[in-house]
Parts: C-alpha cells; sequence; structure tokens
C-alpha cells in the first residue's frame, strides 16, 4: 500500500481533488498503481544505482593503481568491457517507434527547456511556436548592436527590415522580382502575387510555399508560407508605424520557432519537496487541459496571458486551414537516483521520485481531452541521468507499468533519451535498442556530459581547464557519434536527434553565427534558452535542410570512433601559471555561488547568472555540476589547496553579492558565510569526489529544505 507522510499531505488533495478528476482516472485506479510500481521497480532501482557504485569503484581503483602512468588506450578499454562498463554491441538494427507528432518525426527547429515550477516561463514557451522576427532583430543584439533607448528607432528598424527581406529572398525566393521590392502582396486565383516596385509582377519560385492567407484576397491581412515545413508569416497592416513606413505595408514577419518545448521537473527547478512538487505538478495540468493562465503586470498595465490558440487562415483553394497555434510539450521527468517523501513505500521510507513522477505526469496528459498538445495521442516524457542500457530497460518498464495502470496502449509513452552520462554514450546503440518501440528523441547534453566525464576519470589525474574542454577529443567524437548511432538506430522520420543549449541568452550576434553548426550537424532540435533565442535559431532551419543532411551524413559513414570518445580530458604539456590556477578557480567558484545562492534561499532552479565579465550565462545544476566537479578535481591532485578553495570563495560570495545588490530577495553571503547557500556551495566542492556521479542534487536538496525549515521558523 502507500501511504503519506503527514507533514506533506498538501500533495494529497492535489491529486484527488484536481489531477483525478480532469484526467476523468479514479483513485483507486491511481494509488493502486502507484503502489504495484513501487512495489515492483522501487528495489530495482536501487540495485542499479548499486550497480553505478560498483563500477565507479572499480574505475577508481583502476586509475589508481597507475597513478602517474600514461593509460594505454587498449587497456582501458579492455578493462571497461571486463567490468560491465562497456556491453556488447548486438546486431544491426532500427527503432520500431509508431505514432509520433510531425514535430518529433519530420520537422526540424528549436526546442525550448522551462522549468515546470514557473508559469508564466511556461505559458511563454508553449506560446512561442510563433514568434516575431522583427522583434527578436529590433530587441536583441543580432543585428551586431544593442537597440538605443528610448522610442522606436527608424534607422535600426530599417536595417530589422533590410535583414529580414534578405532572409525571405533567400529561403522563400520570388521568380521574377524579390521581397525587397515588394509594393504589394495579394492572391489571385489561389497564386500569391508580389508587386514590384517598378510595376511587374512577380511569385513564388516554389509554388508549394504558398500555404494561404487571412483577411481579403485583394488585400491580405496575412499571407503563410511554408519552407522546410515551417511556417512563415508576412503581416501587412499599413496603420502601424512600421507598416506605414514600408511600400508594401509589411509590419512584422512571423516565424514557426519552437515546435518543442521540454517542461522540466528536474535540473530547472528547486523541487524538494510535495508542495514543490505540487507545484510543478499543477502547472503540467493546466497546460494539458488548456487552463493555465497567469496575471501580468507591466508598468500601470496589467492583463491575463493564456496559452495560445491555433492559426485559422485560407488556403489557397479558397477552404479554411489550420496550424499549430502551440509548442508540442514533453515533460522531463527526474532520474533514478533521487526520492521523495512526498510519497512513502511499506517500509516508510521515500521512494523513487521518477517512478511518481512518471505515474503523475503521463496522467495529467489525459487531461488534454481535446488533442490540443498530441494530434497523435502520444504522450512524450524525456528521462534525463540514465547510465546504460539496463537503466534505460528501467524507464521503459516504468512506462508500461503505467500504461497498464492507466489502460492505455502499449508504446503510447515515448521515452526521451538524454545522452549526458559517459556509459549512455559509449553504449548508446544498446540504450536505443533498449526502448526501441518508444524512442523518440535523443541529445547531446555537454554540461551533464562534461561532469560525468570529470567524475567517472576523477582518479585518472587533473583535467583540463573549462575553457580547454571543447577542444578535447572525446568533445567532437560525442557529438558526432550522437547523430551517427541515431541515423543508424533509424532515428530519422520517427525521432528527433537533438543538440544541447545555446548558454547566453542575450549574446544573439553569436549564436546567428554559431549555433547554425548544429541543423548542419544533422541535429532536428536544438535547445535555445528563450522564445527570442527560438526565433532566431528558427533562421538556421530554414537556411539549412535537416533531413537533407540526415541523409547525406548516413550515407557518407560513421564519423566518429569509440577510442576518440574514451579519451579523458587530462591535462598535458607546460604548467599552468598560478594566475592562471587562480582565475579558473574564481571564474567556478562564482558561478556556483551565483546559481546555488538563488537555488538554496529563493528556490530558483535555472537562471541568468552573470559571470566574472559581466556576461549573464543559463545556469542549472547542469553547470554547476561541471564547475563543482572541477574544482574538486583540482583539489584531488593538489593543483590547489583547500585554503585557496576557501579563499576563493569567500571572495567571488561578495562579488556575487555585489551583482545581487538590486534584488529585494537576495541573502548576502557575506561577511558570515555560514548561511546555508554559501555552505552548500563549499560542500559541492569539498565534498564533490564523493556526490554519486558528481551529481549536485543530493547536497542542494538537502541545503533547499534546511533553508526552507529556516525560512518559516523566522516567518512565525
Amino acid at each position: 500500500m502507500v501511504s503519506w507522510p503527514k507533514p506533506l499531505r498538501d500533495s494529497h488533495p492535489f491529486v484527488e481533488d484536481e489531477a483525478l478528476p480532469a484526467t476523468r482516472h479514479s483513485a483507486r485506479t491511481f494509488w493502486d498503481g502507484l503502489a504495484r510500481i513501487v512495489a515492483e521497480l522501487g528495489p530495482r532501482t536501487k540495485e542499479l544505482l548499486a550497480e553505478r557504485d560498483r563500477l565507479q569503484a572499480a574505475i577508481d581503483q583502476w586509475h589508481r593503481a597507475r597513478a602517474g602512468s600514461q593509460i594505454d588506450p587498449d587497456e582501458y578499454r579492455a578493462f571497461l568491457a571486463e567490468i560491465g562498463y562497456l556491453v556488447d554491441q548486438g546486431p544491426a538494427f532500427a527503432i520500431e517507434t509508431e505514432g509520433v507528432d510531425a514535430e518529433i518525426g519530420t520537422l526540424a527547429g528549436p526546442q525550448l527547456v522551462v522549468p515546470a515550477s514557473n508559469a508564466r516561463y511556461a505559458i511563454n514557451a508553449a506560446n512561442a511556436r510563433w514568434g516575431s522576427l522583427y522583434d527578436a532583430l529590433y530587441g536583441t543584439d543580432a543585428l551586431g548592436s544593442v537597440p538605443p533607448p528610448g522610442p522606436y528607432d527608424p534607422v535600426r528598424g530599417a536595417a530589422v527590415v533590410a535583414w529580414t527581406r534578405a532572409f525571405l529572398d533567400e529561403v522563400v525566393p520570388l521568380r521574377g522580382g524579390s521581397h525587397a521590392a515588394a509594393s504589394r502582396y495579394s492572391v489571385v486565383d489561389g497564386t500569391l502575387v508580389v508587386e514590384q516596385l517598378e510595376g511587374s509582377h512577380a511569385h513564388l519560385a516554389a509554388s508549394g510555399d504558398f500555404f494561404g492567407f487571412s483577411g481579403a484576397a485583394e488585400a491580405p491581412n496575412t499571407v503563410i508560407l511554408i519552407h522546410h515545413g515551417l511556417g512563415i508569416e508576412i503581416v501587412l497592416d499599413a496603420d502601424t508605424e512600421v507598416g506605414r513606413a514600408d511600400a508594401a505595408g509589411v509590419s512584422d514577419v512571423i516565424v514557426e520557432s519552437a515546435l518543442t518545448t521540454i517542461i522540466d521537473f528536474e535540473d530547472s527547478v528547486a523541487a524538494v519537496d510535495a508542495a514543490d512538487k505540487v507545484v510543478c505538478y499543477r502547472n503540467w495540468l493546466g497546460l494539458m487541459d488548456g487552463t493555465l493562465a497567469e496575471q501580468i503586470t507591466k508598468g500601470e498595465r496589467t492583463f491575463t496571458r493564456r496559452l495560445n490558440s491555433d492559426r485559422r487562415y485560407i488556403g489557397p483553394d479558397g477552404l479554411a486551414r489550420t496550424l499549430r497555434g502551440r509548442a508540442l510539450l514533453l515533460a522531463r521527468n527526474v532520474g533514478h537516483l533521487m526520492t521523495t517523501d512526498a510519497v512513502l513505500d511499506r517500509q516508510s521510507e521515500p521512494i523513487a521520485e521518477g517512478l511518481l513522477d512518471a505515474l503523475v505526469t503521463v496522467t495529467l496528459t489525459s487531461a488534454d481531452h481535446a488533442g490540443a498538445n498530441t494530434r497523435t495521442g502520444s504522450v512524450y516524457v524525456v528521462k534525463p541521468k540514465m547510465h546504460g542500457p539496463a537503466e534505460v530497460v528501467l524507464a521503459a518498464d516504468t512506462f508500461s507499468l503505467v500504461e497498464q495502470t492507466l489502460s492505455l496502449p502499449a508504446d503510447t509513452v515515448k521515452i526521451g533519451i538524454m545522452d549526458e552520462e559517459r556509459r549512455t554514450s559509449v553504449n548508446l546503440a544498446e540504450c536505443i535498442r533498449a526502448a526501441k518501440t518508444r524512442v523518440a528523441f535523443i541529445n547531446t547534453g555537454f554540461l551533464d556530459r562534461t561532469g560525468d566525464e570529470i567524475h567517472t576519470s576523477m582518479e585518472a589525474g587533473p583535467m583540463v581547464r573549462k575553457d580547454d574542454m571543447k577542444q578535447q577529443a572525446w568533445i567532437k567524437a560525442y557529438e558526432d557519434w550522437n547523430v551517427d548511432v541515431g541515423l543508424a538506430c533509424g532515428l530519422r522520420g520517427r525521432a528527433q536527434i537533438g543538440k544541447g543549449m545555446w548558454a547566453a541568452p542575450d549574446l544573439m550576434a553569436a549564436m546567428l553565427a554559431e549555433k547554425i553548426a548544429q541543423p548542419r550537424a544533422a541535429a532536428s532540435c536544438a535547445w535555445v534558452p528563450s522564445p527570442t533565442a527560438a526565433t532566431l535559431h528558427a533562421t538556421h532551419y530554414h537556411r539549412v535542410n535537416v533531413q537533407a543532411r540526415q541523409v547525406e551524413i548516413a550515407e557518407g559513414g560513421s564519423r566518429a570512433r569509440l577510442g576518440d570518445l574514451l579519451t579523458i580530458p587530462l591535462a598535458t604539456g607546460a604548467p599552468w601559471s598560478e594566475k592562471q590556477i587562480q582565475d579558473e578557480i574564481e571564474n567556478n567558484a562564482q558561478g556556483i555561488l551565483g546559481y546555488v545562492a538563488r537555488w538554496i534561499e529563493q528556490g530558483i532552479g535555472c537562471s541568468k547568472v552573470p559571470d566574472l565579465a559581466g556576461i549573464a550565462l543559463m545556469e542549472d545544476r547542469a553547470t554547476c555540476r561541471i564547475s563543482s566537479q572541477h574544482i574538486a578535481n583540482w583539489l584531488r591532485h593538489g593543483v590547489v589547496s583547500l585554503d585557496q578553495v576557501d579563499t576563493a570563495l569567500r571572495k567571488m560570495a561578495v562579488i556575487v553579492d555585489g551583482q545581487n545588490a538590486d534584488d529585494p530577495a537576495y541573502l548576502p553571503m557575506a561577511p558570515d558565510f555560514d548561511g546555508s547557500a554559501f555552505r552548500a556551495a563549499r560542500d559541492l566542492v569539498v565534498q564533490g569526489t564523493v556526490q554519486p556521479a558528481g551529481y549536485t542534487e543530493p547536497l542542494l536538496h538537502a541545503h533547499r529544505r534546511e533553508a526552507k525549515t529556516i525560512s518559516a521558523g523566522a516567518g512565525k
């Protein structure tokens, strides 16, 4: 049976009074199903976590026995196979996933990741399916400079229009003319006609790009084009300031942006108890049944933000057409490691949190009675931080039991495999095979993957500096390997192959220049930090035909080698200067403190943290894992002393306090350095070598709960 601990009863009324009525499942079905899942899979979860510890202990001992010696690649690979870290690869196969939405199987575009705990962010991300290209270009540094303060700047506006028209001429060109020279858009006999400034008429070079329009054919309000499966909407309104200045009355260009959004219950949230989990679950329910809304105040104006409806047009044949107005939503559950005392097992012990997430998030998708999220009936759950094929089997078996509990067809729940742990990377094909009937997503996660790279080889020696990590042999092999294996396993047309996050949300010019490499690498989705970034990144998927790139790369054969993937990024060559060492630990310490201070004291799981140069970077537990593991590694091998680390932490705490001086909710760490946040940051470093897989969650959760207890006591 399942019991609820008395201090955490706030979950119980949510499940029975809100969740189950909305989903039409009975309380008995839910609780009996959870009891079965916990009884059958709880022990297996513990066994697999113990297997992680066994393998790590064996690897640590192997490296200790060879301290000071150069690693022999063949010997190392044989050792990993002997202990079961590397598994035998079976015969070639292709996944058998059926019934995925087009956003998963055939379309390519940006993917947002937002915390489930923040309703406003979740609504914005769901609505980020469409975004203003004019706004994204005008309001960021995408054109090479930030917008000037004050009212609309016509000079900058003209630069935005010129950039956009050049983009249109590149991806949806006209035969016999140019969008840059357009004086009028109209629809004649189902064909788009673009009158030119000198009076001639131009037509789309590819007539199939014309999807439809709204308003009157002779003077449309909007014209919608489809290119590479993605929408481009030209808005025509001469009554606006921008439209009046445009010869054709074009007031904006709206592009289809975030095709998919991951609603995150894991790395970007600080959910440490039942009350926190209920906030996340309630927001997911509101996304599923379409009721999620948030009151927004901007200046003196207050309004309610809601989820967008589908977009309606008139097709070339005169019949009504619609396009989806919201991103397809995926839920990212927690990994296998964490437990929650929101529910206790028969021994009154906390249960595996991932088991609770699986049943609750899938149950809540049943509230989507109108099929607003998925057109196929599939449920998409991203499962992070799995180590090897056996752990993927556990996830697949969990979803099978969830399906049985809720009377869903087998393989309704599609799984996203995060290729972010080293043992998953090197065994990726077998991980995919382990869930071949339900795999809908794989991706690279450089941040967590780097943290695991450091921790797995902690005893091998000191690692290279963080800035040098992306130049190491393993990282290029890792990025290529993910795509190579995904294509070899038949993911094209059935599942997403993804790439990781752009972590600098204010550096959009750099993102436009660099992130196009991801669709060129045949990734059908890549993570972006904001709706604005999604809109800008969407232009890359018009410039690159991802489906064609996947065919080219698949036909070219495998590019990555397992030997490179197993190359440990150990520091070699001339020793670092004292300044280089000091700069490294201070950079790491500042990032840890800037993130942890908000996590512990305010419960903010993901935030923009300015670095020492003042550049805002998106920080979550994955970035914190890298920084803490990196200092722990250097501390372990004597590159730095504990005194140096403590000095750096205290120095950076003062700087972080200054960076947050304008935040009334911020609690300074200096000069006492005895608060929960500072102690948590220090523990992450000092205890880093003994944390399971180098994860930050156990320590962060413990200190956050302590801070919540202190805060609750102070409020009495």
